[in-house]
C-alpha cells in the first residue's frame, strides 16, 4: 500500500509538472527601430521511473532540470555586442539514495567587436567569460565533504584578440594571443588542498599550518574558441562549441580543453528534444575517488558529461 501511495504521489506529480511546469518559455523582442535584440528562454526538464513488483528489479526516481538563457545583440555598422547568461541546475532523486545534483552551471559571456569596414568578416574584439556554480558538488556517495563550491572554482576570461564572424553559415572563430585567465577558489579549506590548481597550504614537518593556500591564480595565455550552428537535415540543428586554452608561463603546450556539442530535435510546433555532450580537460582539475572509504585525488582525468532532454516549447 505504501509502495502504491508512493507510486501515486510521484505519478500526479510528474502529470502535474509535466503538462503546466515543464514549459520552455522564449521570448524574443523585435524592434526595427533598434540594433539591440533579446532573446530569452526559460526550462524546466522532468523524467520520472517508478516499479511495483517489478520482477527484473529496479529504483524508482524522479529527475529534474531547470535551465534559462539570456541573450543581448547590438549590432552596429561596423560594431557588434553580444552577451549571454546561461544558467542549469539538475537534481536526481532515487528510492534510498539521497537527493544528488546531476548539473550546476553558472556562464557569463561578453564579447564585443569593432571592424574597419563593412565587407570585412573579421573583427577587433575583447571577450569576456565568468563560469562557477550555485551549489556544493560532492564525490558521491561522499556527502560529507565539498569537492567544490560556489565560487570554488570560478573562472574568469578577459582578452582580446580577432573575430572571424561569418554570418549566413553561422561560423565564429575567436583567436585570442593575450588572455588573462583567473581561477578563483574562494573556500579556504579547499585552497588549502590546493584544488583547481591554485598554491596549497603550507605545513611543517608535524603537520602544523605555516601558510594558508592561495585562494586564486592568474595565468597568461593563448586562446581559441570556435562555434557553427546549422541545420544537419530537416528539423534538426547542430550546435557545436570549441574553446582551446594554453598558459604561457605553466607548462605551454598543455591544452586546456572545453568541446560542447549538441543536437536540437523539433518533434513538432511545441515539443522538441535535445541530445549533447560536454567534454572537458583540464591539468588543474584533479579527480576524486572513494577508495576504502577514504576520498583520494586521484590526479587529472578526462570529463565527459551526457545529456537527453525532451520537452515542450512556446514561442511568444
Amino acid at each position: 500500500m505504501k509502495l502504491l501511495k508512493i507510486s501515486f504521489l510521484l505519478f500526479s506529480f510528474f502529470y502535474f509538472e509535466f503538462s503546466y511546469s515543464q514549459h520552455v518559455i522564449q521570448t524574443t523582442i523585435p524592434d526595427s527601430t533598434s540594433h539591440w535584440k533579446s532573446k530569452n528562454s526559460v526550462g524546466l526538464d522532468l523524467s520520472e521511473i517508478s516499479f511495483l513488483n517489478w520482477s527484473a528489479g529496479g529504483n524508482s526516481s524522479i529527475s529534474g532540470l531547470l535551465k534559462g538563457n539570456f541573450t543581448r545583440k547590438y549590432t552596429g555598422t561596423n560594431t557588434k555586442w553580444f552577451s549571454e547568461l546561461i544558467l542549469r541546475y539538475g537534481v536526481n532523486k532515487q528510492d534510498g539514495i539521497e537527493l544528488r545534483k546531476t548539473d550546476d552551471a553558472i556562464h557569463v559571456n561578453s564579447t564585443f567587436g569593432y571592424r574597419t569596414d563593412t565587407l570585412s568578416n573579421w573583427y577587433h574584439s575583447a571577450k569576456f567569460n565568468f563560469n562557477s556554480q550555485f551549489t556544493n558538488g560532492y564525490a558521491y556517495p561522499n556527502t560529507d565533504i565539498s569537492i567544490s563550491k560556489p565560487f570554488a572554482p570560478a573562472y574568469i576570461f578577459l582578452g582580446v584578440g580577432a573575430e572571424y564572424a561569418n554570418k549566413e553559415q553561422k561560423i565564429n572563430v575567436y583567436i585570442s594571443p593575450l588572455t588573462m585567465k583567473m581561477t578563483l577558489v574562494l573556500d579556504q579549506l579547499l585552497a588549502n588542498q590546493g584544488a583547481f590548481g591554485v598554491a596549497k597550504a603550507v605545513y611543517d614537518v608535524n603537520g602544523v599550518l605555516i601558510s594558508e593556500g592561495k585562494k586564486s591564480k592568474t595565468e597568461l595565455g593563448f586562446l581559441v574558441t570556435a562555434s557553427n550552428k546549422k541545420d544537419v537535415v530537416k528539423n534538426i540543428t547542430m550546435d557545436n562549441k570549441l574553446s582551446l586554452y594554453s598558459d604561457y608561463i605553466n607548462k605551454f603546450g598543455n591544452i586546456d580543453v572545453d568541446w560542447q556539442l549538441q543536437f536540437d530535435l523539433v518533434v513538432n510546433e511545441h515539443v522538441r528534444a535535445n541530445i549533447g555532450s560536454h567534454l572537458i580537460y583540464d591539468d588543474d582539475i584533479k579527480a576524486k575517488k572513494e577508495i576504502d572509504g577514504q576520498q583520494v585525488t586521484i590526479g587529472p582525468k578526462l570529463q565527459l558529461k551526457q545529456i537527453l532532454g525532451v520537452g515542450l516549447v512556446y514561442d511568444l
